[in-house]
């Protein structure tokens, strides 16, 4: 499935945050369409993997709050959920 605006920008947010060895963005939108902060045109539920030397000796609340900090415009905005793997290559 191809992402739209949110997604890319999601995408092009972390790449630029991170320099990731390995980013997945996937928009899951469409399994919680009757979930609250849904949106009719979508882009609201991601999820996001992401492998960086960035979150290198970081606990796994520290990389989630990074993540959160490198998002912070689209999830005041516009994202309602984000499920998050971010983790240190080797780890």
């Amino acid at each position: 499935m191809e992402l739209g605006p949110v997604g890319q920008r999601i995408e092009r947010k972390l790449g630029q945050a991170f320099s990731p060895l390995s980013l997945s963005v996937r928009d899951d939108s469409h399994l919680h369409a009757s979930h609250a902060g849904a949106r009719p045109e979508g882009e609201t539920h991601f999820t996001v993997k992401v492998v960086s030397e960035a979150f290198a000796g970081k606990s796994r609340i520290e990389r989630h709050r990074m993540v959160h900090a490198a998002l912070s415009e689209e999830l005041k905005a516009r994202v309602h959920a984000l499920a998050i793997t971010a983790e240190a290559p080797g780890a």
